[in-house]
């Protein structure tokens, strides 16, 4: 079983990761650390302990952590795609369990060094928190077991802008930061998630199956489709976050190639786009296995398996 730490900043997507890694048992979840991107660090904060209520797992820990990015103004949350609440405005109860007292940034600290190589870390939002704990107790790069970035459009369009994909958009220099500070890196980014479509036949699906939980879910991501076929995907909608917890449930889902990832913090108009150079190039060795192609067929099978009871 692996142990892994969740970073989100829960929108539908997110909340689909956080099910599917508590059900899945390959998973031992040992905490959920929240941060600003498709909502407020606050919002994503109560969403968190809210889906934890619904699925049965609140003795899990939430800490919420970054409010803003490291340098830059905070943007605007995706109300198109993730609703005003960040889950399609489907309304869940007040969370009755608490936020732990103890921060993200400490508790990603003493959680890694307290299981020293045992840790990955799934990262679905901004990458602040990772950053400030990396600045922090720089001794964790060489102590966690791997990082999983959900970011990037490495060799495909992006989402937020032309070129750049929206998790990196939303702080793209602490993204730069722990690009550059040689922890290890799994780069799941929309060259691959595109790839993995939940269907309107996936929530039908879903709804027969009469619970709480799968009509919060076919709701929530009816809501997320509807905002993906404005855009000219009427399919469906991209599996994001759950994709980066199913490469650390199983690593061949996937197929990567190590590359040097820089990320464009110019301000210009390449701003946080992620950069991916496979030459061979002894002044930029690769940081970074970004994931290229995937199974999604076996992906969303196992997806659909374990995303809830």
């Amino acid at each position: 079983m692996k142990k892994i730490i969740i970073d989100v900043d829960t929108g539908i997507d997110d909340a689909m990761a956080i099910s599917y890694a508590v059900h899945c048992p390959a998973l031992s979840v040992c905490g959920i650390t929240t941060t600003f991107g498709n909502i407020s660090a606050e919002e994503a904060t109560r969403n968190t302990l809210q889906v934890l209520e619904l699925i049965g797992a609140s003795a899990i820990p939430v800490h919420m952590g970054a409010s803003k990015p490291l340098v830059r103004n905070l943007t605007a949350k995706a109300r198109l795609f993730h609703g005003e609440n960040g889950l399609g405005n489907v309304i869940l109860p007040p969370p009755i369990t608490k936020m732990q007292p103890q921060n993200a940034v400490q508790f990603l600290i003493s959680t890694i060094k307290e299981n020293p190589h045992e840790i990955t870390l799934v990262t679905v939002g901004s990458m602040t928190n990772l950053a400030l704990a990396i600045m922090a107790a720089p001794e964790i790069v060489s102590l966690v077991e791997r990082v999983v970035v959900m970011g990037g459009a490495v060799t495909v369009p992006g989402n937020r802008t032309p070129v750049a994909e929206a998790n990196i958009c939303a702080d793209p220099e602490a993204a730069s930061y722990v690009f550059q500070s040689g922890i290890p890196l799994t780069l799941v980014g929309l060259d691959v998630t595109m790839q993995t479509l939940l269907t309107r036949e996936h929530l039908q699906q879903w709804r027969a199956r009469d619970t709480k939980v799968s009509h919060f879910f076919a709701d929530m991501c009816e809501v997320y489709m509807d905002a993906y076929a404005q855009v000219g995907n009427v399919r469906g909608c991209g599996l994001h976050d759950p994709l980066a917890v199913g490469v650390v449930i199983d690593p061949t889902f996937v197929s990567t190639v190590p590359m040097h990832v820089e990320v464009d913090t110019s301000g210009g108009a390449s701003d946080a786009r992620t950069i991916g150079d496979r030459r061979a190039n002894p002044a930029k060795a690769p940081n970074i296995d970004v994931c290229l192609e995937v199974d999604h067929a076996r992906f969303v099978s196992h997806f659909l398996q374990y995303v809830m009871e």
